[in-house]
């Protein structure tokens, strides 16, 4: 695995949520915001409140689901979404 390629440090801080820490929840987005170079890791929740977030490193998302090493080039200001964990990613500019 390759975890030193990804654009950031595996130190970076990240934001994602509970779903996707406890394992009940696939990575289906990926958003790397253009305003402040922060990186997102969600599931397929739709409502989530500020209480489901949760900050961790770069390197323990990779550690959940290694397949993000596959967008490990997108460029701020995209996000990259996927219908399910066997899919491949799909990279749009954030509207």
């Amino acid at each position: 695995m390759i975890k030193k390629e990804f654009i950031d440090g595996l130190n970076t801080a990240v934001f994602t949520t509970k779903y996707v820490l406890n394992g009940n929840s696939t990575i289906l987005y990926v958003y790397h915001y253009e305003e402040d170079g922060a990186w997102e890791f969600l599931g397929a929740e739709n409502k989530i409140c500020d209480e489901d977030y949760r900050i961790v490193s770069l390197e323990e998302i990779i550690d959940i689901d290694s397949s993000v090493l596959k967008i490990i080039s997108m460029k701020t200001g995209y996000y990259a979404r996927r219908e399910s964990r066997e899919v491949e990613w799909i990279i749009n500019k954030i509207s």
